[in-house]
């Protein structure tokens, strides 16, 4: 089953909806979202590889590219029952630049559901701040505990998530007094974006949890005579609830104040469809996680040119 309604469900553009594909694993009810997800497939023959985490079965190839699989169920610690038996699915996907397998039980389908309606979990019952759970939805009387699989795929390869050493190739830098505003609600993957930023000199970073809270602040602040000097660039990841960084940069590019502010869109989303989304929401720049050296470097570009805007204020 490949997700043959991808492209048109992505060049949908700012409607802060999100297609979540629900799967089953021991009759839990869990659910990634469809821009992740190439197609799915029935079990294949998996070659197993030496020194691999636990939950890595191994690698195939059904056609021109190496897919590595994880068991899903082992990584979750859940248990199967009799009821699971015989029931196995593999859930393609395609982000971070990368291609994994995950073993399932079952798929339930597809449902679009608004980013409002998704629900941050409490941290004392989900894992903490470095759980991998990254939202709860409600879709048709069902509660579907939507994963985070970037942390998933990063606990289980920390080489594929973002290096603070591919910075070293930028040499000493000074002390960087430009406001930055950040969009995204993974605690790790925020931790590790702002130690690379402020390794690069950024040290001025206000950081918000979505959207929402993105876009309150800066509607809260619009109105200043100083608002190029209080925010010289947003940042903002795709996915994340309340309302997602396509929305976000919508509303920015929509604003005839805030539109000058230059906007990066950093996710592991960023695919040749998505791209013609981002550009159609007004997005200046969209760079594919976890590539860090990009990142300073293009905000290093953009800040400069809203130096000029800073400089014209009244």
């Amino acid at each position: 089953m490949v997700i043959e309604n991808r492209s048109e469900i992505l060049l949908e553009s700012g409607t802060n909806e999100i297609e979540i594909m629900e799967f089953t694993i021991g009759g839990n009810v869990l659910g990634i979202n469809v821009s992740k997800v190439s197609e799915i497939m029935m079990p294949f023959p998996v070659t197993p590889m030496p020194n691999a985490h636990p939950a890595v079965e191994g690698v195939f190839k059904p056609r021109d590219i190496v897919i590595t699989v994880i068991n899903l169920p082992k990584y979750l610690g859940y248990t199967e029952s009799a009821e699971d038996e015989g029931k196995d699915l593999f859930i393609h996907t395609n982000f971070n630049k990368m291609h994994v397998a995950f073993r399932v039980h079952t798929v339930v389908g597809i449902d679009r559901i608004s980013w409002q309606a998704i629900q941050k979990p409490d941290v004392t019952i989900y894992g903490g701040a470095e759980g991998v759970v990254t939202g709860l939805a409600e879709c048709e009387g069902r509660l579907v505990t939507i994963l985070d699989f970037e942390k998933i795929v990063a606990d289980i390869s920390p080489a594929s998530s973002i290096q603070l050493k591919d910075l070293e190739i930028l040499g000493p830098r000074e002390r960087n007094e430009h406001s930055l505003v950040m969009a995204e609600d993974s605690f790790m993957l925020t931790e590790m974006i702002l130690e690379s930023l402020h390794t690069a000199g950024y040290v001025n970073i206000k950081k918000f949890n979505n959207g929402q809270e993105t876009w309150d602040y800066l509607t809260s602040i619009k109105g200043d005579s100083d608002i190029y000097k209080k925010v010289s660039l947003v940042m903002t990841d795709i996915e994340m609830p309340k309302m997602d960084g396509h929305h976000l940069t919508k509303l920015i590019k929509s604003d005839p104040v805030l539109e000058k502010i230059p906007v990066i869109i950093f996710s592991s989303l960023i695919d040749e469809q998505m791209r013609l989304k981002g550009i159609e929401v007004g997005a200046d720049e969209q760079l594919t996680k976890p590539e860090i050296l990009n990142l300073v470097q293009t905000i290093d570009k953009l800040v400069t040119r809203n130096d000029s805007l800073a400089r014209d204020e009244p």
